[in-house]
């Protein structure tokens, strides 16, 4: 498995603002759930891209010091 980092993408004239999750195998970027709790989003964006690549299996999630971005590793069970 590989790690998938997530990062908040803050809005444009012709956008809102966005999550995009990335790992080696590919991203996804979706568009922020304002109705989810805050500290939902990011880990909801890791498992969209799980879902969309097939992946299953228990995440953990830490924080970069940019305070953006969050980083997801599967924990082996």
């Amino acid at each position: 498995m590989q790690a998938i980092t997530v990062k908040y993408i803050g809005p444009t004239d012709m956008r809102g603002s966005r999550l995009k999750a990335t790992a080696e195998a590919g991203s996804i970027t979706v568009d922020i759930d304002h109705g989810m709790p805050q500290d939902l989003r990011h880990s909801d964006a890791a498992m969209r891209l799980c879902a969309k690549l097939g992946w299953s299996g228990e995440l953990v999630q830490g924080t970069l010091s940019d305070g953006r971005t969050s980083v997801f590793v599967f924990t082996g069970k």
